[in-house]
């Protein structure tokens, strides 16, 4: 590109002056700066060019300029094609406008992933930029632009986190995603963390085809290797294979099943019309004030309903160690912990933005918006919970030194 091409400011005056009397808008699709930012662009692309051709020579590289090459771009003052140079080496990266982009303003493009986070569809952002900006942009742009939270999502995703967490609850969320021309079934695992000053931290989001012992097993295993060396109380539902999975990898780490799964799947074999007298005897197990106590009522409740519903009573039975838990802490702790409810809770904000979706064209379409949605949710977890200093106090005293282990400094 010719540097010393002079841009003939005059003339684009009379044309400016003359197209705002017709009712030309200043900015939008044929704008009437447009040429003008297409000149200082062009100039500060051909500046950038003979640095780099500068600083090639120093290095004795044999590059030189190897033609032009051709974008249309899209701002604010208006659409046009930008001219650039290319080099013969290929080694060129404009500061300015990388290549890649073709939007020139970072403001609408923030106001696109927010939009993007906040469940908003392609077409109904292009439908809002097209009539706040004057401005076309197609779902594939809007998927370049989206696309850039990417590196971003990635380094969160692998970032290191604390040493130790004092309760983490884990669960996953199913979404259908579009592959291969059909629809699929994948399972978003997350892990809400209550770190030691008592706030709430998503510190694990991974994805599979499906729910399983195994996969929860490599998350795991992932978080160890980002730093996590313990977990006190590990909150869970009642996937087989779940409780030895964590042991493998933190056998410390002391689990609690949910009750409300338990609850739920011992349903699943009751007659509606004992349901309601079923839940009647069911509920003094897990409201008793100890361990014995419940199991006591659990040995009561075998009595009177075994013969007709044995298999629904067997699974408490079986799964009663991991599922009385609770019932060594007081009031506070065991409404905490009993139950997976503050992962479901938050589950359930990040459906409120994605439920209008229904299947996701990649697993990184998925990714990204979840991803976007967990940052906003994030923002207002800044206080601790409760009375997390009474909470704190108790474990301290049932786990100890554990709880001393040095806390990464982010």
């Amino acid at each position: 590109m010719d540097t010393t091409e002079k841009f003939d400011f005059e003339a684009f005056k009379k044309q400016a002056i003359k197209e705002m009397y017709e009712g030309k808008t200043f900015g939008g699709e044929k704008g009437i700066i447009a040429p003008l930012l297409k000149h200082f662009l062009e100039a500060a692309l051909a500046g950038e060019m003979d640095a780099h051709l500068q600083e090639s020579k120093a290095q004795g590289e044999d590059n030189r300029r190897n033609g032009k090459a051709k974008k249309r771009v899209k701002s604010l003052a208006g659409e046009f094609e930008l001219e650039s140079g290319r080099d013969r080496l290929g080694s060129f990266e404009p500061m300015i406008l990388p290549k890649r982009q073709v939007i020139i303003n970072d403001a609408l493009e923030e106001k696109i992933i927010t939009l993007y986070g906040m469940g908003v569809s392609t077409r109904e952002i292009s439908a809002y930029i097209k009539e706040m900006y004057l401005m076309d942009i197609s779902a594939a742009q809007l998927s370049a632009i989206t696309d850039k939270v990417i590196p971003a999502m990635q380094e969160w995703r692998s970032r290191p986190i604390d040493a130790v967490y004092p309760i983490v609850f884990m669960d996953c969320i199913h979404y259908k995603v579009k592959e291969d021309g059909r629809v699929v079934t994948r399972a978003v695992y997350n892990l809400l963390g209550i770190d030691i000053e008592g706030k709430k931290e998503l510190i694990g989001m991974y994805s599979a085809e499906t729910e399983g012992a195994k996969f929860w097993l490599s998350v795991l295993t992932d978080l160890k290797n980002r730093g996590l060396q313990d977990i006190l109380i590990a909150c869970i539902d009642g996937l087989k294979g779940f409780p030895e999975a964590i042991a493998s990898i933190f056998p410390k780490t002391q689990i609690q099943l949910c009750i409300v799964h338990q609850i739920r799947n011992s349903l699943k074999y009751i007659a509606h019309k004992d349901k309601k007298a079923f839940m009647a005897d069911l509920k003094p197990v897990y409201t008793a004030s100890t361990k014995e106590e419940g199991y006591r009522q659990l040995e009561l409740l075998e009595t009177k309903w075994g013969t007709k519903y044995g298999v629904a009573i067997e699974s408490w039975f079986k799964n009663w160690e991991n599922l009385s838990s609770f019932f060594e802490y007081d009031g506070e702790i065991r409404k905490l912990i009993y139950t997976t409810n503050p992962i479901e809770g938050f589950h359930r904000q990040v459906r409120k933005v994605t439920k209008t979706k229904g299947a996701f064209t990649s697993d990184t379409a998925l990714m990204k918006l979840v991803y976007l949605v967990v940052q906003r949710i994030q923002e207002k977890w800044t206080m601790p919970l409760r009375n997390w200093g009474q909470t704190l106090t108790q474990l301290n005293i049932i786990f100890g030194e554990r709880l001393q282990i040095h806390k990464f400094e982010r």
